[in-house]
């Protein structure tokens, strides 16, 4: 990444459009990392981020406004789909259901592979590269 903003930072929106689900055993009362007091249980094996399962989701850890300044009150504690749900145009990869949360909130697309590179002032690494998958959140 560039020293420019990372566009993360002024969005947020996949906090407040997407169910965060995860294996219960990633709460720290199961040995994880996750607060467990910020989760609620889904199933015999599956708890989310509190807020996330409501309508509209909003997760209990996301600190400001979707579109604004925005950060995760338990970034070093993330569960596995946080991990794992990458910024649209990151390595040259499109991810669709980034840039439909952003859309949600008003915000321009990060990365479309049939369309000229948006990234670059962000300092995307490979933005410019066609994507091979989309990632779905978890």
């Amino acid at each position: 990444m560039s020293d420019s903003l990372n566009p993360c930072m002024t969005c947020g929106a996949c906090c407040a459009h997407f169910r965060v689900s995860f294996y219960w055993a990633e709460a720290d009362d199961a040995g994880g990392v996750v607060p467990v007091e910020l989760t609620e249980p889904l199933s015999l094996l599956m708890r989310n981020m509190r807020g996330t399962n409501d309508r509209p989701p909003r997760c209990i850890a996301l600190q400001g406004e979707p579109g604004s300044c925005v950060s995760c009150g338990i970034y070093s504690q993330l569960p596995s789909p946080c991990r794992e749900f990458a910024m649209s145009g990151e390595n040259g990869v499109w991810n669709e259901a980034c840039d439909r949360a952003r859309a949600r909130y008003g915000l321009p697309a990060l990365f479309h592979p049939s369309l000229p590179d948006m990234t670059e002032s962000y300092g995307i690494a490979g933005a410019s590269q066609p994507a091979e998958h989309v990632q779905s959140p978890g």
